[in-house]
């Protein structure tokens, strides 16, 4: 009888050898901590809300600005992804707590980021008194809000798709919910968890202006980044130095598309549900120096000391992952009644609340009409940003997903076009617009489509990349080509995706309507007729009557909007196209 060795074989003291490759990565990872350190402590410096910030507009500047960018960036996507995993589990796993919790984040992902800074600005001052990190932490949670929503989207309708022999296999091995969490659930949503982050990481970009140079009731805060150069030099009409920033943000994209999100791609293949291997698998070459070190062999093991104590708590805490085989109808109706009448009530108070504080305003509560004219306005133009975006992405993501080795090439462009802030191209684009004698009214679209366009393209490329390979080389033997095809395997795969990214766009652009519909540009403001500019010009003036009358019409459009449509076609998907 073979006995199994309790001692590391040969290979494996091999692979925890070190070598001069190491040598280079340690070295690396040192300097990327002591960056991160001393950016992290310039933050910390004293403040007073009287002092104003004075952004230099020299081209020598931008390297320090954007390692501050980059911070503000990272240290959101974290929160970000620490609060879709929470929200989008307990969004899946409780019925009653769906009923709130999806409506929730519909309006939430819609409401502009100016909405939360005209509130959070003043809280994380107090919070922080006399120190700079008050702004840093209102600037993170204006990031952390533009890229939350759509990873979270993505994480729930994984779960809720989720096939029906992994639950059951879950249950049979007698898994905990923790240990399920993280051996089933997340491996899951891998691929889709990756290039939304991706998607919400670029797309954060494009409020990275409003998010370091914060203009609430006549202040004007300001923080050092590549989103307050560039919006100083739009304000001073220096299309040069905007040039010099558009040239640096491009430069970052890259980078972080190299170092970072690429390696993350090719690292959540694995986790493809198939029953042959792909052909062709996304590579990197960082990720291939890193599988090539040891540093992940030292890092795995002490993962695995820390790990077995905390699932062994974590196990107790959560249970075992099964469910009663017995059902209760009558205890659940119950339940669902004395949910349901604690929510109405709750919703009632909150919105005879609301209604009573816009009637103390000056205008009263016939601010209400006005705003929702100006509503529709902004729904037709959400309306036609995601028409015009799935007729054009739709086949062009089915094509980069379908591809490994199109999506090899593709994603660097991609991914640049997606991370870049159309915001920093507004300047360009109103001189067009001059030119031409576009109203505002119509190139709003236009310019709110160039930053919102881009989640249908990912969420098709994340749904188009985990179609198992089997099932496409299913359809090559069996002939099926052009429309049919299309008809019979890749609209149903990528539906679901498809859904998550309309979604998530149309809430992008109702969010990017705050700053496409109002615009300075060298000193002259222009205006667009909707809700976007309205709520935007409220912040301005420290209106917030106006503002909370602007943030209540938007979420009924929003609400009234998803339960119309979009739960219609989240249904149909989870029913009629879950890979089970």
């Amino acid at each position: 009888m073979a006995v199994t060795p309790t001692f590391p074989s040969r290979d494996a003291l091999r692979r925890l050898r070190f070598r001069p490759l190491d040598a280079v990565v340690g070295a690396a990872i040192f300097l990327l901590i002591y960056a991160v350190v001393r950016v992290g402590a310039s933050a910390h410096v004293p403040f007073r809300p009287s002092q104003v910030t004075t952004i230099s507009t020299s081209p020598w500047r931008l390297p320090y600005y954007a390692a501050r960018s980059l911070l503000r960036m990272f240290l959101a996507l974290l929160f970000a992804y620490a609060f879709s995993l929470g929200y989008a589990y307990a969004a899946a796993r409780s019925r009653r707590a769906r009923r709130v919790l999806i409506p929730a984040l519909d309006i939430l992902q819609s409401v502009p980021v100016l909405g939360f800074l005209a509130i959070t600005v003043t809280f994380f001052l107090a919070l922080f008194p006399g120190s700079e990190l008050g702004l840093e932490a209102a600037s993170v949670f204006a990031v952390f809000t533009s890229q939350a929503w759509n990873i979270t989207f993505s994480f729930y309708h994984s779960l809720v798709t989720q096939s029906g022999e992994l639950d059951e296999a879950s249950r049979l091995m007698g898994l905990s919910r923790w240990k399920r969490f993280w051996s089933i659930d997340v491996p899951g949503g891998a691929i889709g968890l990756v290039w939304n982050g991706m998607m919400s990481f670029g797309g954060s970009w494009f409020f990275l202006t409003a998010s370091e140079l914060i203009i609430v009731g006549g202040h004007r805060y300001t923080l050092p980044g590549v989103g307050s150069y560039v919006g100083v030099a739009v304000e001073q009409g220096q299309l040069g130095h905007v040039v010099w920033g558009i040239a640096t943000m491009i430069i970052m994209i890259l980078l972080v598309n190299v170092v970072f999100w690429r390696p993350l791609v090719a690292y959540a293949d694995r986790f493809r549900l198939e029953q042959t291997e792909a052909s062709q698998k996304p590579r990197s070459l960082v990720l291939g120096l890193l599988r090539r070190s040891s540093w992940p062999g030292v890092a795995g093991r002490g993962r695995r000391i820390i790990a077995r104590p905390v699932n062994q708590l974590m196990g107790a805490v959560t249970g075992i992952d099964d469910l009663s085989l017995v059902g209760h109808a009558a205890r659940r109706r119950a339940g669902d009644l004395a949910f349901a009448a604690v929510l109405f009530a709750v919703l009632g108070y909150g919105l005879y609340g609301m209604l009573a504080y816009i009637a103390a305003g000056q205008q009263g509560l016939g601010v209400l009409g006005h705003a929702f004219g100006l509503g529709f306005l902004t729904l037709l133009r959400v309306i036609v940003v995601v028409a015009a975006a799935s007729v054009i992405w739709v086949p062009v993501g089915v094509w980069i997903g379908f591809n490994p080795r199109v999506a090899q090439y593709m994603q660097p462009v991609v991914q640049v076009l997606a991370s870049f802030p159309a915001n920093f191209i507004f300047p360009f684009a109103i001189v067009v617009f001059l030119d031409l004698g576009i109203s505002l009214d119509y190139g709003s679209v236009l310019l709110m489509a160039l930053g919102t366009q881009w989640y249908i393209l990912f969420n098709v490329i994340a749904g188009a990349s985990a179609v198992p390979s089997d099932l496409k080389e299913a359809m090559d033997n069996l002939g099926v080509r052009g429309w049919e095809r299309w008809r019979r395997m890749i609209l149903p795969a990528v539906f679901p995706a498809y859904v998550t990214g309309a979604i998530t766009a149309a809430g992008g652009a109702w969010n990017a309507s705050i700053v496409a519909e109002i615009v300075i540009y060298n000193r002259h403001l222009l205006v667009a007729s909707g809700l976007g500019s309205y709520i935007a010009q409220a912040t301005a003036r420290n209106d917030f009557h106006a503002i909370i009358a602007g943030i209540l019409v938007m979420s009924v459009y929003v609400t009234g909007l998803n339960a119309l449509l979009w739960r219609q076609l989240y249904s149909i998907a989870e029913s009629k196209f879950a890979l089970a």
